[in-house]
């Protein structure tokens, strides 16, 4: 028969909820200390990505324009081989009718060729253009590349580290939150809500100088009357954090009023 999970009293409740928080301000300090690199890492990331799709597309732009240039360059063969066949064809003529008409199918195809030849030029000036741009999207990606590797070997530094005492830190984390879900699933969703909502990221604050620890506005004495008799879960009314006694946080009266 399974052991059945010891009821905890309010009291326990908030000492491992200030336990709780205690541990994830510690996890929170260790991310802390690695600053904004991982931002920077992932910003980097980003923008290589975004440099390397650039450079794709511009691949793709002088590919379709390469296409452009081998039909034209295909249309000028078969004008001027058509404009030697019709210069051919005039020595044979019958009549000026027939001169005329050979005369104009020579002209069409000379204007043929001069068109071809200028979607050429300006699919030329085009791909010319576009690598301009690819150099200097590859110089950036380069540059980029190394500034990655840089914050990387930085990152990685700092993350083995600290690495050990966060992993010890996020299972006591997590052995608190099984302790405190297996009381009161309710009260630990909304230390997490409180937790996530609050600037400093403190779900858990102790009376200091009659006041919220968190966001320093006053207690009523009744207030924290009750707040010490540690029979209830009692939140601020201005901010909605959790509060507790100093004692539970071990810290004594007078260094809760110096604080």
């Amino acid at each position: 028969m399974a052991k059945q999970e010891k009821e905890l009293t309010v009291e326990e409740r908030l000492k491992s909820l200030y336990d709780l928080q205690k541990t994830l301000s510690e996890v929170d300090r260790i991310k802390t200390e690695r600053g904004e690199l991982p931002l920077e890492v992932q910003d980097l990331e980003d923008e290589i990505e975004g440099l390397q799709t650039k450079i794709s597309n511009f691949n793709d732009e002088i590919e379709q324009l390469n296409a452009v240039i081998s039909n034209q360059n295909n249309s000028i063969d078969q004008s001027q081989n058509l404009i030697a066949k019709y210069e051919k064809d005039q020595d044979n003529v019958r009549n000026n009718r027939e001169y005329d008409y050979l005369t104009k199918e020579i002209e069409f195809q000379q204007l043929s060729v001069e068109s071809s030849q200028k979607k050429i030029d300006e699919a030329s000036r085009k791909i010319d253009a576009i690598m301009e741009k690819i150099q200097v999207a590859k110089e950036q990606l380069n540059e980029n590349t190394q500034a990655l590797t840089e914050k990387k070997g930085e990152l990685d530094t700092i993350i083995a580290e600290t690495k050990q005492e966060e992993e010890k830190q996020r299972e006591k984390a997590k052995k608190l939150e099984n302790k405190i879900n297996n009381a009161d699933p309710r009260l630990l969703n909304a230390f997490k809500r409180i937790r996530k909502n609050a600037r400093n990221g403190l779900g858990v604050v102790y009376v200091q100088r009659n006041a919220c620890g968190g966001c320093f506005n006053r207690i009523p004495a009744q207030r924290q009357m009750e707040i010490k008799m540690r029979k209830k879960i009692i939140v601020c009314e201005y901010c909605g954090r959790i509060l507790i006694d100093p004692a539970i946080a071990g810290v004594s009266e007078s260094e809760a009023k110096n604080s």
